[in-house]
């Protein structure tokens, strides 16, 4: 029994990992460090002073693609105001070419979730699923999902506040 009661206590050590705390709204956000497409390293550490969008996707993900183009228009409307997003696609690095194929149609960095460390944003349970940080390194939406599809609107009552604020 106690030999039982060890390996068990062992597992459940050892998948802690898979059961790691989502982040919550209101709370420090987890530190990251995305490897782009395009050869840069994002760290979360250098974002701060921003407002950041971590958007995971995958190129199968058809809400993912409808919401893109309206991320790629914010992008491009506020990059100059200190906005980044970041796409990170879950697909395996097999699938690298398909998901450059989709990102080139975006200005904002894309990063295969395998080439990065983002296992702070919890378990991706869902797609999309959108985190935003704000200039203070607080997250202000968390586990943002396609319930609520983004888009135009929304990103301008949700985001356009955030950037206003220095």
């Amino acid at each position: 029994m106690r030999n039982l009661c060890l390996v068990l206590l062992l597992a459940l050590g050892l998948a802690a990992p898979c059961f790691a705390h989502a982040p919550k709204a209101g709370e420090a956000a987890p530190e990251f460090t995305v490897h782009t497409l395009d050869g840069r390293v994002l760290r979360a550490a250098d974002l701060k002073g921003q407002v950041v969008v971590v958007h995971f996707w995958a190129t199968w993900c058809t809400s993912c693609r409808v919401e893109m183009p309206a991320l790629e228009r914010f992008y491009r409307r506020h990059h100059q105001e200190g906005l980044e997003i970041v796409a990170v696609s879950i697909e395996e690095a097999a699938d690298l070419a398909r998901v450059r194929e989709v990102a080139t149609a975006y200005s904002y960095p894309a990063a295969l979730a395998a080439d990065s460390e983002v296992a702070g944003f919890g378990r991706i349970w869902v797609l999309p699923l959108t985190f935003v940080i704000d200039r203070e390194g607080l997250l202000r939406y968390s586990e943002w999902t396609g319930e609520q599809r983004i888009d135009d609107a929304i990103l301008e009552e949700r985001l356009t506040p955030l950037l206003e604020r220095r």
